[in-house]
């Protein structure tokens, strides 16, 4: 088959998956949940005085590391449900709001939300694989390449619609409510879909190997927790030897880390990038051992590069 072939082959499967999940139920209860969201993005205002934020300080620990007892507080509210619920400002409004950001993109899109994806996304390629498939069978002078690529980049697309609906919307909304307009905020689309990315690549492996729906899902959520705690341990590693301590495992189990780091994915490395551009710094404590990207050993442009291939 050539190039032109292909392509054409490719963009008529992106073309029908996307068909495909508008088709499905599960396109509505998305969308219906980023509506959900958006209208209480809507229902928030923030009213009277602006707190003060003592040097140093975030929002949930102070610089003693103790919780933030609320001196120097203003009067100012922040109310939900158009006023129906009212809870007192703990930041000036600009600071509110952002922490708000902060917690629908890390909490509710890029922890809640790329469960919901993948479990939607478990449907397509295992079934979409069976040698009795109808698209299978009918395309068979069409190599499995070009099919499994179009259905892989029309899953992305689609995944691209539904984080660019929850993000804008809820953006737009709290923006128009309160006139906090943080274009940082807009920077979480491309990120949560290269971490869905990175993540459904080798949920589409499973499908080939396997072709079964449940090996796809338990073996994902495996596969990410297995990436995050090598990730975290090798950056404990290389923490502790910046600052000259004593390993907590032996050579053998720290060259394994750091083989491990090097080829799997990296979730916590992926979400440092949108920290930054969320500067969570200024609301939350990140993980100590995110100081190790600064060394030399690290680099979070290098690792975002080297989880891109899987």
């Amino acid at each position: 088959m050539n190039s032109p072939t292909a392509v054409l082959v490719v963009r008529c499967m992106i073309r029908d998956t996307i068909r495909q999940s508008l088709a499905s139920r599960s396109f509505w209860l998305l969308v219906g949940l980023s509506g959900l969201c958006t209208l209480l993005c809507l229902s928030v205002g923030v009213e009277g005085a602006t707190a003060v934020r003592p040097r140093g300080e975030i929002e949930l620990y102070g610089a003693d590391r103790q919780p933030y007892t609320g001196l120097n507080r203003g009067h100012g509210t922040i109310s939900l449900g158009f006023g129906a619920v009212r809870v007192e400002q703990w930041r000036d409004p600009e600071s509110s709001i952002r922490m708000l950001e902060i917690l629908l993109a890390l909490v509710v899109a890029g922890a809640v939300g790329m469960l919901l994806l993948l479990l939607w996304a478990s449907g397509f390629l295992p079934e979409f694989l069976q040698p009795g498939a109808a698209s299978v069978l009918l395309t068979k002078p069409v190599p499995r390449w070009a099919l499994l690529v179009g259905k892989f980049c029309g899953v992305l697309a689609f995944v691209a619609i539904q984080i660019a609906v929850f993000v804008v919307g809820a953006w737009a909304a709290l923006g128009l409510r309160t006139g906090v307009w943080h274009p940082g905020y807009l920077v979480c689309i491309p990120l949560l879909v290269l971490q869905f990315a990175v993540l459904y690549s080798f949920s589409a492996l499973l499908a080939v190997w396997t072709r079964n729906t449940v090996v796809y899902v338990v073996g994902s959520l495996l596969f990410w927790a297995l990436c995050s705690g090598v990730n975290v341990s090798r950056l404990g590693a290389v923490l502790e030897a910046e600052g000259g301590q004593t390993p907590a495992v032996s050579p053998v189990v720290q060259g394994l880390l750091e083989v491990g780091y090097w080829v799997l994915p990296k979730p916590v490395d992926l979400e440092a990038v949108s920290r930054q551009a969320l500067r969570t710094e200024q609301h939350f404590r990140p993980l100590p051992e995110l100081k190790a990207l600064e060394s030399d050993r690290s680099s979070l442009a290098h690792s975002v590069l080297t989880s891109l291939y899987v």
